[in-house]
């Protein structure tokens, strides 16, 4: 049955540019298609993703998701919720089932509803999880799972260096790496350092003091959660078979990863975690939940907002001053 009576509010990107560009809209709630749950949104992350999508960045991926603006005009990744609809071919999910997941290339997780397919990446809740925990788990937790176990292909023992440790992919990978049992350095600001150190970093450098390209030290992996430095600025300090990963794509990564992958033995490595198939995805939640119950991770929480105060959350999102994730509720 489709609640017909409950309108849809979320917001738009009017056009490419800050957070001023995003404008609240109402719609008619949809009816979900054969293999849709239509969910309403108990919280939705606000990342640093987004702002991307927002801003229109890298301006190389505009002709695949629009030239002045998204094709695709609301906003919002990740989200938690419950079921309250379902298609007739829905299998997977009940009306009443509390779920977290992510809305794939339509966007609009920063919504009161949304319509997912149970094919995508849309998972169970588990209880450990507030819906603002599960809210967060389809950025920082899944790209870093992805990048430390797939991409650098970390191993236990070795030296990893995290850029923006105190970050939501920060955060994360420092939980991540030393689960699986690596040495675990990580940058950040000074007030930021007992943060890092808790969630099992061993050394915490302060970026603002320390050049970490100029150190002695050598690491297997520098994992650059925001695209802070490059592969030329870090094969100085790795290892003889180091590999430098990062998620934010530019052409200085995209041309390092290509030579890299024919000569050397340091590694520049990149992955676009969200564009990986919906069932690799959720093999990869699976085990990040299994971590959750074994107190093994836990995503850090900065500060969560109404959903009527998105552009506040964005500009604070944009300080680089947040610890862990922001959300809206």
């Amino acid at each position: 049955m489709h609640p017909t009576a409950e309108t849809l509010t979320a917001w738009s990107i009017t056009a490419y540019g800050g957070p001023q560009t995003l404008a609240p809209v109402t719609r008619d709630v949809p009816a979900p298609a054969p293999n849709e749950c239509l969910i309403r949104v108990r919280a939705s992350a606000v990342t640093r993703a987004d702002g991307m999508i927002r801003a229109g960045l890298p301006r190389f991926a505009r002709p695949f998701i629009g030239w002045s603006r998204p094709r695709h005009d609301l906003i919002g990744t990740c989200l938690s919720g419950e079921v309250i609809a379902v298609g007739n071919r829905v299998t997977r999910f009940a009306v009443g089932d509390e779920v977290y997941g992510m809305a794939g290339m339509s966007f609009s997780a920063n919504a009161s509803h949304i319509c997912v397919d149970e094919g995508g990446v849309l998972m169970h809740k588990p209880a450990a999880l507030s819906h603002e925990e599960a809210a967060v788990m389809g950025d920082g937790a899944t790209t870093s799972f992805n990048f430390l176990h797939n991409v650098a292909e970390l191993r236990a023992g070795e030296k990893i260096l995290i850029l923006g440790a105190a970050g939501s992919l920060g955060t994360a990978a420092v939980q991540i790496a030393a689960a699986m049992g690596a040495n675990v350095s990580g940058t950040c600001s000074a007030g930021n350092a007992g943060l890092v150190a808790s969630l099992g970093a061993s050394r915490v450098i302060d970026y603002r003091l320390e050049d970490y390209a100029k150190s002695t030290e050598r690491y297997d992996v520098i994992y650059d959660t925001l695209g802070i430095s490059s592969f030329r600025e870090a094969r100085s300090v790795l290892t003889r078979n180091g590999r430098y990963v990062c998620p934010v794509l530019g052409f200085g990564l995209l041309s390092a990863s290509l030579r890299t992958a024919i000569i050397g033995g340091r590694k520049a490595r990149f992955s676009a975690t969200g564009m990986l198939k919906p069932e690799v995805q959720r093999a990869m939640h699976a085990k990040l939940v299994d971590l959750v119950e074994a107190d093994g991770f836990a995503p850090v929480m900065d500060r969560s907002y109404p959903l009527a105060e998105l552009v506040e959350a964005h500009r604070y999102m944009e300080t680089g001053r947040k610890r862990g994730n922001v959300v809206v509720v």
